[in-house]
């Protein structure tokens, strides 16, 4: 029989980088920037958030002197730096120097890749290892720590309360996104920008500081989904490429979610398990049938997008101003 108790609670580990992801990105769509540079920026914010944990441990004396506030905020803050790093970069070739958004993001992320990858392989070489990979254990146990009651509360525990921190902190975001872009007047801001800058512009809203603020805003929290990736799904192991394709399912999952964050929350989980409903599934030898079985997300992206085009609802589509420069000068 299918073993729903395991498979929801790795279902949900895989799909919490891909909501910090999707979160990230659709704040960042919402001012009209098409930010293809979010695997990039998630990568760079998993290896800025190694470097400081490895800094951290390196200083200790031993790996019993790991304290939780130290361990939780150095990886923490340096991931989000880097992240911001990134958002900033995408925004003064995007919004001040009105470079193409597709290139510049597809830029990015080759330039993240390249980033982790040599930091990565750097910090491999100082730590001594032999292995072709960094672990972090004394941080990730950190990271990893959940409620004890967890355990004494049978399939419930196991499904609901056997997270880190970061996985409800992911959830907090995502309702809070969803929040302020539906409820507040910065969200109102925000939208206006991204569905017409040049209205937006003459009703006395700075275009270019939104699209900075929410460019990078998002660019931080795409970054996390990276640093949770590496401190918690993977358990403090860095291994160079070992990323694989979650910042592209995080944009489809941006789509899939109709810009909503809070139809994110249970999108993720979604995403999360048909990404690894491979392994539950009996496929035998026969490579060809898991291949398939991995196409899923992205099917599954396909047809949702089919379906709510011939909707043809509005609300239901992109920013219209999405992934087009703005130039005052046109207004």
């Amino acid at each position: 029989m299918f073993d729903f108790v395991s498979f929801i609670p790795r279902a949900v580990m895989q799909g919490i980088p891909l909501l910090y992801g999707s979160t990230g990105e659709t704040l960042t769509e919402k001012s009209g920037n098409l930010n293809l540079g979010i695997p990039g920026i998630m990568y760079v914010g998993a290896i800025s958030g190694v470097i400081g944990a490895f800094l951290y441990e390196s200083s200790l004396p031993s790996a019993d002197a790991i304290r939780a506030v130290p361990a939780i905020l150095i990886p923490f803050c340096a991931s989000l730096l880097g992240s911001l790093l990134m958002g900033l970069i995408y925004c003064f070739l995007t919004v001040t120097l009105r470079a193409n958004q597709n290139v510049s993001g597809l830029a990015l992320t080759t330039f993240g890749v390249g980033f982790g990858n040599f930091f990565g392989g750097s910090l491999i070489k100082l730590s001594g290892s032999s292995m072709p990979y960094l672990a972090l254990s004394g941080t990730s146990m950190v990271y990893k720590r959940y409620l004890p009651v967890a355990d004494e509360l049978g399939w419930f525990g196991k499904v609901f309360l056997s997270y880190g921190f970061m996985a409800y902190l992911a959830i907090v975001i995502a309702l809070v996104a969803a929040f302020v872009l539906r409820r507040t007047r910065a969200g109102l801001h925000l939208r206006a920008v991204g569905e017409s800058p040049a209205t937006a512009d003459a009703a006395g809203i700075s275009v270019n500081r939104y699209k900075y603020a929410a460019t990078c805003l998002g660019s931080m929290i795409a970054g996390l989904g990276g640093l949770y990736y590496v401190m918690d799904y993977a358990s403090g192991i860095w291994s160079n490429n070992a990323f694989g394709d979650r910042g592209w399912l995080a944009i489809a999952l941006v789509i899939f979610t109709i810009w909503r964050p809070n139809v994110g929350v249970l999108a993720s989980v979604l995403f999360g398990g048909l990404y690894i409903l491979h392994m539950y599934i009996p496929s035998g030898m026969n490579l060809a049938v898991k291949e398939l079985y991995k196409m899923l997300p992205y099917v599954v992206t396909i047809i949702v997008l089919v379906i709510t085009s011939m909707r043809n609802k509005r609300e239901n589509q992109p920013p219209a101003h999405l992934g087009v420069a703005y130039f005052r000068e046109e207004r």
